[in-house]
C-alpha cells in the first residue's frame, strides 16, 4: 500500500516485504481484494488507509475470519513530509525484527519508537 522504496528498504534490511503498487495483478484490485489476497498468502497488510480497511477488518471479525494483520499508519504519527518515507521504513523494520508482535487478526497502529 506504499511505494515500492519502503518495500526495498525492509528488503535490505532483510525483510520479506512486498508493495502492492509494483505488483500488477495487485496495483488495481479494490481494497476489499488486496486484503483477501494477503490473508490467503499470509501477508500482513501495511496501509495508511484506515478509513477503508477498519470496515473491512470488522467484516472480517463479524464472518468469524481472520486476516493475517494488519498495520495502520496514521498521518498523526507519520506527517508526510520528506520523512515520511524513512520514519515508516525505519518502524516497521523496528517492529518486524519482533515477529511475534503481529498476529493473524490483529490490528496494530504503527508507532514511532
Amino acid at each position: 500500500m506504499f511505494s515500492g522504496t519502503i518495500a526495498e528498504q525492509l528488503r535490505a534490511k532483510g525483510h520479506d516485504a512486498l508493495a502492492v503498487v509494483v505488483d500488477p495483478a495487485l496495483i488495481s484490485l479494490p481494497d476489499d481484494q488486496i486484503l483477501a489476497h494477503a490473508t490467503a498468502v499470509g501477508r500482513a497488510l501495511v496501509t495508511a488507509n484506515i478509513k477503508d480497511f477498519m470496515p473491512l477488518d470488522a467484516g472480517y471479525r463479524a464472518a468469524g475470519y481472520q486476516h493475517a494483520g494488519l498495520i495502520l499508519v496514521s498521518t498523526k504519527t507519520f506527517p508526510q513530509d520528506r520523512t515520511y518515507t524513512n520514519a515508516v521504513s525505519s518502524a516497521l523494520a523496528i517492529l518486524l525484527d519482533k515477529p511475534d508482535e503481529i498476529r493473524a487478526g490483529q490490528v496494530i497502529f504503527l508507532s514511532r519508537r
